[in-house]
């Protein structure tokens, strides 16, 4: 079920009222029912896939929390994510590694007995796998206790507004929020219902709005200009935004509706000024989960600097790989890790220092601003390419002259869309606040919801896309 759908507007028109009416225990039961339904609309066999590893990864849990000796808990923690591992391999890779094994015996002069399994990939196994992960080495680590009611701890993995494309939440803050009373404020409910307006103009007006104009160059078979492929590249920077982030602001305000707080997944990646801003910024609740479950346990920077880019190249290589089983995202994770440890080695890994508000270093943060959004978009054109061929052509076009610009022009709700997009995180930058709106007067705040509620309706009439990551 998809949040920009008639089926899901009934669902909340349904679900929410009886919701608000109903005490804990309730509200608690009506989220797993509710969940589960949101979850099986689309397939409901995979019901079963989410429901297996889950009982394994409660069942673990109790385990970590009854047994002393720390080499037996340790073994049963192996378990629990071996089998989430091989779960999520089997679906998600193993087509991929199939098909790149068999191309290899290819160029060896041997030919693959075997065919390749059609197997679907169950949407958003990515992020419940790594969120029911989280919960077991957090119980193994003794910074959680574990869940002791099977039912709560199935409603905190399978929680439908983050279930299928994130943000991916730790059970040490969503778990006890299922298992407390939870009340809705009339802030709560204001600011929920702005967050899922503004998702809803990210993803219906603007990222629907400009994935034609993207799509006429990266699907394109013959040769293009090195202006198309910056302009489209460019584009595709703002669809995965919008779409991505559309998503996070719509699950983040039904979450707050329902008195839960996610986690924030994008706090203005594009004024990033280098890598390592850029990772704290975007896809937030990823770049972390790697950080604490991956990076640091493989010693991030306490050892040597050469140890300390492997470990960067390590967690971004399987970053990218966690993105999609494609060649391309693994390149892409690795080039993330190549500028991560580039910038590691021009900096000494010291923070940039906060500078005086003048006119000169304004003027030097918006140009480092624009040069790094340059980077990220390379980035962008490794994780959009279609194939190693594309990527070699499209990089070559960027080095010759611009030639023709034969980009189609995004809608026009794309346009408006991305131009209101680009005000308001200009006036919050300023802020240094993401509620600014709020000192507003109310005909100027009314002006903005009604703004984009119109923005909205326009982009309705834009041809409708599955959220991109929705494939991950």
């Amino acid at each position: 079920m998809s949040f920009v759908s008639i089926v899901f507007l009934v669902f909340i028109g349904i679900f929410y009222p009886l919701y608000r009416l109903l005490p804990h225990r309730g509200q608690n039961w009506l989220l797993l029912a509710g969940s589960l339904l949101f979850y099986g609309w689309w397939d409901w066999r995979f019901l079963f896939l989410l429901l297996g590893t889950s009982t394994l990864d409660w069942f673990v849990g109790l385990k970590l929390g009854e047994i002393p000796d720390e080499a037996r808990r340790k073994r049963w923690l192996v378990a629990s994510l071996t089998a989430n591992l091989a779960v999520l391999g089997f679906f998600k890779y193993f087509n991929f590694f199939a098909d790149s094994f068999a191309h290899l015996l290819g160029f060896a002069g041997l030919h693959a007995s075997w065919t390749t399994l059609h197997i679907v990939l169950p949407i958003g196994i990515s992020f419940y796998t790594f969120q029911s992960m989280s919960y077991t080495i957090d119980v193994y680590r003794r910074h959680l206790k574990p869940g002791k009611d099977y039912f709560e701890f199935l409603t905190f993995v399978s929680f439908f507004p983050q279930l299928v494309a994130g943000p991916i939440e730790r059970a040490v803050t969503l778990l006890p929020r299922v298992q407390s009373p939870r009340r809705v404020t009339r802030d709560g409910f204001t600011r929920g219902m702005y967050l899922i307006l503004f998702g809803l103009v990210k993803k219906v007006a603007i990222s629907d709005g400009v994935a034609g104009s993207v799509d006429a160059i990266y699907n394109r078979a013959g040769a293009v200009s090195g202006a198309d492929v910056t302009v489209a590249t460019w584009l595709f920077a703002i669809q995965i935004y919008g779409d991505f982030a559309g998503y996070s602001d719509i699950a983040r305000g039904l979450a707050k509706i329902l008195g839960f707080d996610l986690v924030t997944n994008f706090d203005q990646p594009y004024f990033a000024v280098n890598p390592s801003d850029f990772w704290r910024r975007w896809h937030i609740s990823l770049s972390t989960w790697l950080r604490d479950y991956l990076y640091v346990p493989l010693g991030g920077n306490r050892g040597s600097t050469a140890k300390t880019y492997r470990n960067l190249m390590l967690t971004m290589g399987l970053g990218g790989l966690w993105h999609g089983a494609a060649w391309n995202y693994i390149l892409w994770g690795i080039y993330q890790g190549g500028i991560l440890c580039a910038h590691r080695l021009w900096t000494g890994g010291r923070k940039a220092a906060t500078r005086a508000a003048t006119f000169v270093n304004q003027a030097r943060f918006a140009i480092t601003v624009l040069l790094f959004f340059q980077v990220t978009c390379y980035g962008w054109l490794l994780f959009r390419a279609r194939s190693f061929s594309q990527i070699a052509d499209y990089t070559a076009a960027l080095f010759r002259a611009p030639g023709a610009l034969t980009v189609p022009l995004p809608t026009l709700p794309a346009i408006l869309g991305t131009a209101v997009l680009v005000v308001l995180e200009v006036l919050q930058w300023r802020a240094q606040d993401v509620r600014f709106y709020r000192t507003w007067a109310p005909p100027a705040r009314g002006l903005l919801y009604a703004g984009l509620l119109l923005l909205v309706c326009m982009g309705l009439g834009n041809t409708s896309t599955q959220f991109i990551y929705f494939q991950f």
